[in-house]
């Protein structure tokens, strides 16, 4: 139920007992079937009723993310993912789509070594670039922009002609729920926006004319153009 929603009741709640106010004085209330009152209470109960309802129908995942009011300022400390392994690992199974799943593919095949932090990062980054102008529109098309030329791609692990094989389950399960959280607006706090990143083994040509954002990890974060 809205803030909006809960004023008017309010406000209908006030005027409700404005008009009874004089009555009040004047009579004593025999029964509910006569207090003016007693409708109103059928109409929290009601709205309230409904509140609960729809809260039934959201996931469980969806609702830890959902997180505190926002305030305009973050609740994270610098450098911190919004979930740890432990309570990522204890959420039930995420689902989704085929963006989700490009989603999930690309955190392990890119960031399945790296902490949460680094794999929260790197979505991110995904997400960035879906957001951008200068990228494609969706997760897939983020992902697979550029496969099918050998070391041409945006994400290596689509064109290194290595095969994308899932050896380790528990931790696709984990960042399948990283995927869902980030897709479902979870908060972007690591990577100052980023829209590139690399090993930090490497030193791509790209990297000298882009501002660098964070290093997570063995991942160097880049605001590209």
């Amino acid at each position: 139920m809205g803030q909006m929603t809960i004023l008017r009741v309010a406000q209908a709640a006030g005027a409700a007992l404005v008009i009874t106010a004089h009555a009040a004085t004047a009579d004593v209330t025999a029964s509910t079937s006569t207090d003016p009152t007693a409708a109103l209470g059928s109409l929290f109960s009601s709205v309230m009723g409904q509140e609960h309802s729809g809260m039934r129908s959201v996931s469980p995942l969806r609702l830890a993310a959902l997180g505190s009011p926002y305030t305009g300022q973050s609740t994270l400390s610098r450098g911190q993912a919004p979930y740890s392994a432990a309570e990522l690992d204890a959420m039930p199974p995420a689902r989704g789509g085929q963006q989700w799943q490009c989603l999930s593919e690309a955190l392990y095949f890119e960031a399945r070594g790296e902490s949460v932090e680094g794999q929260f990062a790197v979505a991110e980054v995904v997400l960035n670039r879906v957001d951008h102008a200068n990228y494609p529109d969706t997760i897939c098309d983020v992902v697979n922009q550029g496969t099918g030329r050998r070391f041409a791609c945006q994400f290596t692990y689509t064109c290194d002609g290595r095969p994308e094989t899932v050896t380790d389950r528990a931790m696709y399960r984990r960042l399948g729920k990283i995927a869902r959280i980030m897709m479902d607006a979870g908060p972007r706090e690591l990577t100052g926006g980023a829209t590139h990143y690399h090993a930090n083994w490497v030193s791509p040509d790209w990297a000298r004319s882009f501002t660098q954002t964070a290093e997570i990890g063995t991942h160097r974060f880049y605001l590209g153009r």
